[in-house]
């Protein structure tokens, strides 16, 4: 299929699975993208409401880490920068910084899943003001020693960054791994649900994959529903759990 080309030139297409899938039969579209960008904001936004009122009286460890991520979607935003730097001609230095910035926000959400999980494997609570210092140093590290180059990027409006690899194996490393740990919680203090928290955190992943990496019109309605879905069934399902304890 022939390439929209409502932009200028870019590096090519995303490379998440589903994208790869769906990229063979779909030619990008810049209106799915900003469609996609604003429901991941309006996500955010609507999720942190949920959360604070389903748990205003419900005192759940993980669920600080469930709203990190939850929260780290709202940094989308800045992925307007590309095509207003096209308007405006922003100087370069802001598109280096607004892509670590929402490098940042994605690495941290995702390390947030997978501390959730270990919380719910039995990680002491007072130890959470330590670990949110560790994550932070941690994905700092990161991003800040990854090149951007500024004068690149795809078609769902991320700047090419250095290590794509490296950074697709991290994340489907603690997708995973965040699912077992889940089910070991279930094992270890004996409780179900966390099988299911284990199951809704697939959901929300896929969702997220879906959402953010795919630059035509089948990524805004299964990637929001299904993150969406994926949240609502992880935190009914903590909401249940801390309601018996």
């Amino acid at each position: 299929m022939k390439e929209n080309t409502n932009y200028p030139a870019n590096s090519g297409r995303p490379e998440y699975i589903f994208q790869a899938i769906t990229g063979k039969f779909l030619e990008n579209n810049y209106l799915a993208v900003h469609v996609s960008l604003a429901l991941a904001v309006l996500f955010s936004f609507t999720g942190m409401l949920f959360i604070y009122f389903y748990f205003e009286r419900t005192s759940a460890p993980e669920i600080l880490y469930i709203s990190i991520f939850t929260f780290s979607f709202s940094l989308e935003i800045v992925r307007l920068i590309l095509p207003l730097h096209l308007i405006y001609t922003f100087p370069l230095s802001y598109l280096v910084g607004s892509s670590r910035l929402l490098l940042f926000a994605r690495c941290f959400g995702v390390f947030s899943i997978f501390t959730a999980s270990v919380c719910a494997a039995g990680l002491e609570v007072q130890k959470t003001r330590n670990i949110i210092v560790i994550i932070t140093i941690a994905v700092l590290l990161i991003v800040l020693s990854v090149p951007v180059n500024s004068q690149s990027w795809d078609t769902s409006l991320n700047m090419t960054k250095g290590f794509p690899s490296m950074f697709r194996f991290i994340e489907a490393f603690l997708f995973i791994a965040s699912v077992l740990t889940f089910f070991v919680a279930a094992k270890v203090r004996d409780t179900r649900e966390y099988i299911f928290v284990g199951i809704g955190v697939v959901f929300a992943f896929i969702g997220r994959s879906i959402l953010l990496g795919t630059d035509n019109w089948t990524g805004p309605v299964p990637g929001i529903l299904l993150l969406s879905f994926g949240i609502w069934f992880i935190c009914s399902k903590l909401h249940k759990i801390h309601l018996w304890l």
